[in-house]
C-alpha cells in the first residue's frame, strides 16, 4: 500500500521567513555584498590595465632585441674573412673572431653549425662574464630536422629554448651562405633570459615577473619564493580565461595581482606573468568593508535579541529530538520521543521514531554480515598464506637452476679436459715403462704418443682446469657471501687487465666469429670487490657474444670522467655489439629479476639482475641503449672509491 506524504499544518520555514523579511535583511546584504564587490572589481580592473601597459612594454623590449640580434648577424655574415674561414675549415680563426664579437655583444653565446648542421664552435660567457668556448669532441650535436626544414623557408628562425638553471634562452638561427648562395654553415645567436634580467626590469618597473613555458611551468623569476608554484595553478589563466586573467598570488605575506601575457619569438611562444603589490588597495578596501560591516552588524545585533527571546518556542522541540539522537547513538535499542505539536518539528519527530526503529534493525543484520565477512577473511588469509609460499618456492627453484647455469660452464670445461689428461697421463705412463724395460726404443715411443706435443699443451690443460676450479671456487663463495650477507675485501681493481681477463675466458666463443675492437683511455684503478668487477663483464660480454648470428663485432672502450658539480671521478666501460637489439617494448624490463627472451632451459633471466645490483652496490651506473637490427650498447659507471 502507497504511503501518503504527510503535510505540516503550520509552516515552520514561513514563521523564520517572516521575521527576516520583517528586519530587511535579505535587501540589505544584497546592497553591501553589490557595492563591495563592484569597488573591488574596480580596483582590479585599474591594477590589470597598469600591468598590461607594463607587458607591452616589455614587449617592445624583447622586439628591440630581435632587431639588434638581426642587426649584428647581418653584420657578421658580411664579413669575408668570416665566410672564408667557415668555408675552409679554419676552426682556430673562426673561434678567435666569434670570441672577438662576442666581448661586445649584448647576447649569451655564439654557435656555429656546419653545413651538415652539426655543431662545430661554441662561444659563450660564463656565470663571471668570462668568454669561454666549447667543441664537441664525441657526442655530436645537430639541429633538429624540423629547424632545418623552416631554414629552407626563410633566412633565420626564433627558438626557445629552455634549461635546468631556472634559465630561457631566445635562440636566433641564421643560415650562413656564400657569394654563390650555397649554404656552408649555420649560425645560432643565444639571447639569455635569467633571473639577473628579471631583476632589472623588477628595480626599472617595480613589478614582480615570471617567465612561463607554454604548458604554465614556471621558468623563471623575480622572487624565489615564486619558482616553487606549479604549472597547474597557470594553465587555468592561459588556457580558460586568457582575456580576464588578473589573480591573486601572497608573496612575503602581503597579496600581489598578477596578469599573464604571451609573448612571440618567431614560431615559438612563451607566457610573461607581471606582478604588482595590492596592499594599498586592500587597506582603502578594508576600511569601506568596515563601514558597511559596522552598519549591518548593528542591524543583525537587533534581529539577534529578537531571536534569542523567541528561540524558546522555536528550539526547544528541535533540542528533545537532538538529544534522543545523541542517546541513540550511545544504545543498542531503538528509542522514540513524544509528538508534542503539529509542525514540521512534529512530522520530523514521527520520521526519527521510524528511523530509529529501522536501525535497531539494521544493527542486528550488521553484526550478523560482519561474523561472516571475519569468517571469509580468515579463509581467505590462509589461502593466501599458501600463495606466497608457493611463489617462493617457483622463484628459488629458478635461483637454482640460474646457479646450476653458472656452475656447469667451469665444470664442463674442466670435465672435458680431464679426457686429454687422462690420455696423456696414460701415453707418460707407456713411456715410463718402455724407459724402464726397453730404452731402445724410448725415442720410437716418443714420437708414436706424440710426446712433444704432450709437453706442450700438458701446462695448458693443467692451467685451464685451475682457472675452472677458481672460477667454481669463486661462484660458491660468492653464494656463501650472498646467503650470509658478508663483505669481502675492497681491492685496488685494474679495469683494463679485467676486460682482458674476461675476454681470455671467452675466447672460445670469440675466435673465428667475433671481432673485437679495443679503445682503451688510461684510466684509474678503482676500489671494488673483483669477483663482482668480472661477473658484470662476463655477464655483458656473454649476452653481447649471443646477441650476434654469425660473424660480428664487438666494441670496448674505457675513458676516465669527472662529474662538475659532485667533483668526483668516475671510469666509464662502454660494451656495444652489433647484435640484433632490444625490442622497445621489452627494454625496460631487462633489469627485472627471471625476466629472459630465451627459450625454456636456456636462461634464467638472473644475469643482468645480478649486474645491475652488483654496479648499484659500488655506487656507480649502468645505462642501456640499443635500436632493433643494430646492435646494443652498456653503459657501466664505476666510482673511483665506493660508497661506505
Amino acid at each position: 500500500m502507497k504511503r501518503i506524504k504527510r503535510q505540516p499544518k503550520r509552516s515552520l520555514r514561513t514563521i523564520l521567513i517572516v521575521w527576516f523579511l520583517l528586519f530587511s535583511i535579505i535587501p540589505l546584504g544584497f546592497v553591501t555584498w553589490y557595492s563591495l564587490s563592484k569597488y573591488e572589481v574596480a580596483i582590479d580592473k585599474e591594477l590589470s590595465l597598469r600591468l598590461s601597459g607594463n607587458a607591452r612594454e616589455i614587449a617592445i623590449i624583447l622586439s628591440d632585441f630581435r632587431v639588434g640580434l638581426q642587426q649584428r648577424k647581418d653584420k657578421y655574415l658580411r664579413d669575408p674573412h668570416f665566410l672564408y674561414n667557415i668555408s675552409a675549415g679554419e676552426s682556430a680563426a673562426l673561434r678567435s673572431q666569434m670570441e672577438e664579437w662576442l666581448k661586445n655583444e649584448f647576447s649569451a653565446s655564439l654557435t656555429l653549425y656546419n653545413r651538415e648542421a652539426r655543431m662545430s664552435i661554441s662561444v659563450f660567457k660564463d656565470d663571471k662574464g668570462e668568454i669561454q668556448n666549447f667543441s664537441p669532441a664525441q657526442d655530436a650535436v645537430f639541429l633538429t630536422e624540423k629547424l632545418l626544414a623552416s631554414l629552407k623557408e626563410t633566412r633565420e628562425v626564433g627558438v626557445i629554448r629552455y634549461d635546468e638553471n631556472k634559465k630561457m634562452s631566445l635562440l636566433l638561427i641564421s643560415r650562413v651562405t656564400n657569394s654563390n648562395g650555397k649554404t656552408i654553415g649555420y649560425l645560432e645567436q643565444a639571447l639569455d633570459l635569467d633571473r639577473n634580467f628579471l631583476n632589472r626590469l623588477r628595480a626599472r618597473l617595480k613589478l614582480e615577473l615570471m617567465l612561463l613555458q607554454e604548458n604554465g611551468q614556471v621558468v623563471t623569476a623575480s622572487s624565489q619564493e615564486l619558482l616553487g608554484i606549479k604549472k597547474e595553478f597557470f594553465k587555468k589563466y592561459i588556457f580558460d580565461n586568457p582575456r580576464d586573467n588578473l589573480f591573486e598570488i601572497q608573496l612575503r605575506n602581503n597579496p600581489y595581482g598578477f596578469v599573464i601575457n604571451p609573448a612571440d619569438w618567431g614560431e615559438s611562444r612563451f607566457y610573461v606573468a607581471l606582478g604588482a603589490s595590492k596592499t594599498e588597495a586592500k587597506a582603502v578596501l578594508k576600511n569601506v568593508k568596515f563601514a558597511f560591516v559596522t552598519v549591518v552588524g548593528a542591524v543583525i545585533v537587533l534581529l539577534v535579541f529578537t531571536i534569542l527571546v523567541s528561540s524558546s518556542w522555536f528550539l526547544k522541540p528541535l533540542n528533545e529530538l537532538v538529544e534522543a539522537l545523541q542517546s541513540f547513538e550511545n544504545q543498542e535499542q531503538a528509542i522514540t520521543i513524544p509528538v508534542k505539536n503539529d509542525t514540521e518539528i512534529g512530522l520530523l519527530t514521527e520520521s526519527f521514531n521510524q528511523m530509529s526503529l529501522k536501525i535497531s534493525q539494521a544493527r542486528t543484520d550488521l553484526r550478523k554480515k560482519i561474523s561472516e565477512l571475519e569468517h571469509a577473511n580468515r579463509e581467505i588469509t590462509e589461502t593466501q598464506t599458501k600463495l606466497i609460499h608457493s611463489a617462493k618456492m617457483v622463484s628459488l627453484g629458478q635461483l637454482v637452476a640460474g646457479v646450476a647455469h653458472e656452475l656447469n660452464n667451469p665444470i664442463s670445461f674442466i670435465y672435458s679436459n680431464m679426457i686429454h689428461l687422462k690420455d696423456y697421463s696414460e701415453k707418460l705412463m707407456q713411456l715410463i715403462e718402455v724407459a724402464e724395460n726397453d730404452p731402445k726404443k724410448l725415442k720410437e715411443t716418443k714420437e708414436e704418443v706424440e710426446y712433444s706435443y704432450i709437453k706442450e699443451d700438458l701446462p695448458k690443460l693443467v692451467a685451464s682446469c685451475q682457472e675452472g676450479a677458481r672460477r667454481t671456487r669463486d661462484i660458491v663463495i660468492g653464494l656463501r657471501n650472498f646467503s650470509r650477507l658478508e663483505e669481502t675485501k675492497l681491492k685496488e681493481i685494474d679495469i683494463i687487465a679485467s676486460l682482458e681477463t674476461t675476454l681470455d675466458l671467452l675466447q672460445g666463443e670469440i675466435k673465428n666469429r667475433i671481432q673485437v675492437h679495443k679503445n682503451y683511455e688510461p684510466v684509474p684503478r678503482i676500489h671494488g670487490y673483483i669477483t663482482q668487477i668480472n661477473q658484470v663483464f662476463m655477464n655483458i660480454l656473454s649476452n653481447a657474444l649471443q646477441a650476434i648470428d654469425g660473424n660480428g663485432n664487438i666494441w670496448i672502450s674505457t675513458v676516465s670522467i669527472k662529474d662538475p658539480k659532485s667533483k668526483m671521478s668516475s671510469v666509464q666501460i662502454s660494451i656495444q655489439d652489433s647484435g640484433q637489439g632490444i625490442p622497445p617494448e621489452i627494454a625496460d624490463k631487462i633489469f627485472d629479476p627471471f625476466f629472459t627472451t630465451k627459450g625454456v632451459g636456456q636462461g634464467t633471466g638472473l644475469g643482468l639482475s645480478i649486474t645491475y645490483g652488483i654496479v648499484h652496490n659500488h655506487g656507480g651506473d649502468i645505462q642501456v641503449r640499443s635500436e632493433p637490427g643494430v646492435g646494443t650498447e652498456f653503459v657501466v659507471i664505476l666510482p673511483i672509491t665506493p660508497p661506505t
